[in-house]
């Protein structure tokens, strides 16, 4: 089935182009059918691409989903048009008396800073409290920001930027988010700061789900699945990290070849994809069991 997305999101033609099964808002008015209510707190200063790289990963599964975009009240993104935020997004206050499946918080490029300087800090901290989510997805600074709020876990500044593609392994296999992966899989991760597992390992309700020897900590989640941290970047196009890469080194700015993203690490040639299957599944796992499968069918009935 397919993702629910408005008719004039620019994610719409893209991901058509791509043969991907999109259903916009007015042949979706058409169907009796409750699709799965997923809100986008988007924190990327990239809106259009982080938009639709999760729009093309909530789509590849069989149950229809209708993504809310949101951003924070008040703050106004640099490398967004005003008329797209005006347009496709809804602040905090819009949607609080609502009730949502599922809710995916991004990451941000504030990850140096002390979260309380966050210049939205204290709204994110309420949409982080916020009871009318049946499970929150938090990825990279999102997962540091959840795992901060809810259970005074800090990051950890890295000697070096974590930046590539890394290799991880499956530490929990019960856990259904993780449910068909291969014994080894490919996750890429950008970032300054890090979560020790000696921190995470204290707080008793949180279970490590996996690991990468490089990268850290990958995966988190409560018992239930209702808080789940992920540290890397699965939905990532596959020219993302050249586009960080590539802006960084145009600026001469110091920053290394992206780790095992580059055949020989050769930045004249295209890098190559290993992650996007595992992007998939991770997606396709954390809709179908800790979302559809466990969500009440009356959205009202969450606490």
């Amino acid at each position: 089935m397919p993702i629910r997305i408005p008719n004039e999101l620019p994610a719409t033609q893209t991901l058509t182009n791509e043969n991907i099964f999109v259903m916009t808002e007015t042949r979706a008015m058409t169907q009796d059918i409750r699709p799965l209510k997923i809100a986008l707190l988007n924190l990327m200063p990239t809106k259009i691409d982080t938009e639709t790289q999760l729009a093309r990963l909530l789509s590849n599964t069989p149950l229809q989903v209708e993504m809310e975009l949101v951003c924070p009240a008040g703050y106004v993104p640099k490398n967004t048009p005003q008329e797209h935020m005006l347009a496709f997004y809804k602040h905090f206050a819009d949607i609080r008396e609502r009730n949502f499946d599922g809710l995916i918080i991004t990451g941000a490029p504030v990850e140096q800073m002390p979260f309380e300087e966050v210049e939205y800090w204290e709204e994110l901290c309420e949409i982080m409290e916020w009871s009318h989510v049946h499970s929150t997805f938090h990825i990279c600074w999102g997962a540091q920001a959840g795992l901060y709020y809810h259970y005074g876990i800090n990051k950890a500044p890295l000697p070096e930027k974590m930046f590539g593609v890394f290799p991880h392994v499956v530490e929990r296999r019960s856990n259904m988010l993780f449910r068909g992966f291969d014994d080894t899989f490919m996750v890429p991760h950008s970032r300054h700061t890090t979560v020790l597992r000696e921190d995470i390992e204290r707080v008793g309700c949180l279970k490590i789900l996996a690991s990468s020897p490089e990268a850290g900590v990958y995966a988190m989640s409560t018992e239930n699945g209702r808080q789940i941290f992920i540290t890397g970047h699965s939905e990532y196009d596959p020219r993302t990290l050249e586009k960080e890469y590539l802006r960084d080194k145009n600026a001469g700015l110091p920053i290394a070849v992206p780790k095992n993203y580059y055949p020989n690490d050769d930045d004249t040639q295209p890098p190559k994809v290993t992650w996007r299957s595992c992007a998939n599944l991770l997606y396709s796992n954390w809709l179908n069991y800790f979302v559809y499968q466990t969500t009440p069918y009356d959205l009202g009935e969450l606490k």
